[in-house]
């Protein structure tokens, strides 16, 4: 059954191919139910050669599929193909199953859209790409989905390009990515001349012939493509102003597609990383300060979408930190875990903007827990486990990336304990401004375009958008079980990767004793930040002492990209257009012209057009020719 590994992302490219051509006529709600169920297909498949591949032994656990030689030229050959592994088909594994959820969830949330069957065609789309980025064979062929996934996330974020801010956010994605882009394409180029291909297998194979210099330019290289995409610093303003895209979009992009590729990236190279060990303290270096910054700007956030948004990039940064110092499994484990619990959160505030007539003004809510009680527990278990709540999801996944940060770097491990108790606080900030405490919606509010709705009268939402909620909520409760430490016999996770990554892998070397204290420490710092937000928001609303202007702004770091760089660029390009272009390339240009049209007006006078002066200056030339000539015979 392991040879039906090309139907994983076969299914949802034609649910693309179907949609393009007839999603208007199919319409609202035939075509999203035609694009969930084709991504649910894709799960199914992938669970299939899951359990085909989990059938044989831990060294066979490697499938190669080649289709067809995409090109080849001198050296240079390229299969399209897919590899499945334990690493390539973990990652199809959360990818199917979260994006079938948020596809059904999206039935119920664009049901009143006008581009209904297109919103599904893109969505379709993206999870293909994603598809085939992680299942990809070689590098060309994961860049191949990495590009898929980057152009998918402008069609998405830009959906509603009817507003400008809509708009510009889509632009923003695009170059902010191809910045990242380019250090992938830099990064292949290399491999290729020091190794001489692209297919992975062959590429980690031959590392022993390329010195460490050139190894930490193309780590470097590659965490640059990863950077971009999974919006670390200094590449990650994109990501908060995507959540201008639908809700689900949102969802999709933070949870299970797009931002992940990154990381899923520093695991595939872990054996460049195990041999380029500065380029890995980067790694582990930049997502560390990534963390704590993202999550110093979510504390001060007020819009629900953004106060995600930034949780998310503060999670990534997590995960790197734990790819830097080579716990991939660690890595791999919160990002299954945080796919569960961002793709519920965001999901969340989707049903809670939905029934706000989108408002998303956290400080103009409040009560909506007795109103809307199923969207308020899954809200809650989401936040409990993200912010590492004992024996939650994320307690498990999360403390498994301290530990072994700890066991790397002390100062990193101390960075990383405080951006997790900020976690804990701000989400339980953002719960308490939502669900707690008094109505403050219950004047008319006008929608996100403007138009007054009336009075609001929220509620739970239908059930296909209750139900992604309540799975996610099961599975960030219970997610934590395939990895759990303490004894070998439950680290499932661990030894399932252990193929892929078992001879990198980074081990701290902690006994019993330490892990149990590690554990307390974990629960003590969740529950600080949990109590700290209970202490502060319970009743409180408005806490100007505690939000600072510069939080808000973001560290002012976009503000300064926009002066320094946005701005300056603009003025530049209006030098190069005024002065440069219009003033010396064109004045150039058409002062040769002025030449030649100044002297073909001089020259143009002697042809009057008059046969007679034409004789008449051919015979003065003969007589001067006859002249000359007889000039020089005498002499």
């Amino acid at each position: 059954m392991i040879r039906a590994a090309f139907l994983i992302p076969l299914f949802p490219l034609l649910g693309y191919a179907i949609l393009a051509p007839l999603g208007r006529r199919i319409g609202n709600p035939l075509a999203g139910w035609i694009a969930t169920l084709l991504v649910a297909a894709s799960f199914v498949t992938t669970i299939v050669v899951f359990v085909s591949l989990a059938g044989r032994a831990p060294r066979n656990r490697s499938y190669t599929q080649n289709w067809w030689t995409w090109f080849s030229v001198d050296r240079l050959h390229v299969t399209a193909g897919i590899l499945v592994d334990p690493l390539s088909l973990t990652m199809a594994l959360f990818v199917t199953g979260v994006s079938t959820l948020i596809h059904l969830y999206s039935i119920g949330y664009m049901e009143h859209d006008g581009q209904f069957p297109k919103f599904f065609m893109y969505l379709n789309l993206f999870v293909a790409s994603m598809l085939l980025l992680v299942l990809g064979g070689n590098f060309v062929m994961t860049f191949l989905g990495w590009e898929g996934v980057g152009v998918c996330s402008y069609f998405l974020i830009a959906f509603w390009f009817d507003r400008p801010s809509a708009a510009s956010a889509g632009k923003k994605a695009m170059i902010f990515n191809r910045i990242g882009d380019a250090g992938f394409l830099l990064a292949m180029f290399l491999i290729f001349e020091r190794t001489g291909s692209l297919q992975y297998q062959t590429v980690f194979a031959r590392l022993g012939l390329i010195g460490e210099p050139s190894l930490v330019a193309i780590a470097l290289l590659l965490f640059l493509g990863a950077v971009g995409k999974s919006a670390q610093l200094p590449l990650y303003p994109w990501l908060a102003d995507a959540m201008e895209g639908p809700t689900p979009v949102s969802a999709l992009i933070h949870a299970a597609t797009m931002v992940t590729a990154g990381v899923y990236l520093m695991c595939r190279i872990n054996p460049i990383l195990y041999r380029a060990p500065d380029a890995a303290h980067v790694v582990a270096i930049v997502g560390g300060l990534t963390a704590f910054l993202g999550a110093t700007i979510a504390c001060a956030q007020n819009d629900i979408k953004k106060i995600l948004a930034y949780s998310t990039i503060s999670q990534l940064g997590f995960m790197f930190m734990a790819a830097g110092v080579g716990a991939y499994v660690a890595a791999i484990f919160l990002m299954l875990t945080h796919a569960f619990y961002k793709a519920l959160l965001f999901l969340g505030a989707g049903s809670v903007i939905h029934a706000m007539n989108d408002e998303q003004d956290t400080k103009a809510m409040g009560g909506l827990r007795k109103v809307m009680p199923i969207t308020a527990i899954t809200f809650m278990i989401a936040w409990l486990s993200i912010g590492g709540f004992p024996l939650l999801s994320g307690f498990w996944s999360k403390g498994d990336v301290l530990t072994n940060v700890y066991g790397f770097s002390p100062a990193l491990y101390v960075l990383g304990a405080l951006t997790a108790v900020l976690t804990a606080y701000y989400l339980g900030r953002c719960y308490m401004l939502v669900f707690s405490g008094e109505a403050r919606w219950v004047e008319a509010r006008p929608s996100g375009d403007g138009r007054g709705h009336g009075r609001l009268d929220p509620r739970d939402p239908s059930w296909v958008m209750t139900l992604p909620l309540v799975v996610l909520g099961f599975c960030s409760v219970f997610g934590g079980l395939i990895n759990l430490p303490f004894h070998p016999n439950f680290v499932f996770l661990e030894r399932w990767l252990n193929p892929v990554v078992g001879r990198t892998l980074f081990n701290p070397h902690l006994g019993t004793g330490a892990q149990v204290l590690f554990a307390v420490v974990d629960a003590v710092l969740a529950l600080a930040g949990i109590a700290l937000a209970f202490t502060l928001w319970r009743t409180a609303v408005n806490r100007p002492e505690i939000e600072p202007t510069f939080l808000q702004r973001a560290w002012y770091i976009d503000f300064g990209y926009d002066r320094l760089i946005a701005r300056t660029s603009t003025v530049m390009a209006g030098v190069m257009s005024t002065v440069v272009d219009n003033k010396i390339i064109d004045g150039a240009v058409n002062g040769v012209a002025s030449v030649f049209r100044t002297s073909g007006g001089v020259v143009r006078r002697v042809q009057t057009g008059y046969v007679r002066n034409y004789a008449l200056g051919i015979m003065a030339g003969a007589v001067l020719l006859l002249a000359y000539v007889l000039t020089r015979t005498v002499s």
